[in-house]
């Protein structure tokens, strides 16, 4: 039942079809065509046009996967959550900034890496910084 249906529709619905297309002799003549002719050309324009796009798909350029939107990329990725518990007393500094866009060399200390990072991806992420009270 189905191939019968395929089949009349390849054997005589479109050729049918294709006869009755407003086909030019010349590449000028589609200027003069009108648009109730264009509208008869355009399922089968869509379909030429769908067909070469399957056919270069293959040779187009693949997408990167974008690495940038992952924040922590290499940073204890063998832990289900990264967590680091710094007791603020045992500073020995006034100023220490911590990472948090995961990017530091040093982590989890910052080395400014996230200045990079905001240029590359439009992100504004900065350290935490902690500032000891000097009493």
């Amino acid at each position: 039942m189905v191939l019968d249906t395929i089949s009349r529709i390849i054997k005589h619905q479109l050729p049918a079809y294709l006869k009755r297309l407003p086909l030019p002799e010349t590449i000028g003549g589609f200027a003069r065509l009108t648009v109730s002719e264009w509208l008869r050309l355009l399922p089968l324009l869509g379909i030429l046009a769908l067909l070469g796009y399957l056919t270069i798909r293959p040779f187009l350029p693949k997408k990167k996967k974008q690495k940038d939107s992952l924040i922590n990329l290499k940073i204890q990725k063998e832990n289900p959550k990264v967590v680091n518990e710094i007791d603020i007393e045992d500073l020995n500094s006034a100023n220490v900034c911590y990472c948090r866009c995961w990017r530091s060399k040093t982590f989890p200390v910052c080395d400014k890496s996230h200045l990079r990072h905001n240029e590359l991806t439009g992100d504004n992420v900065g350290p935490l910084i902690l500032k000891k009270k000097i009493l």
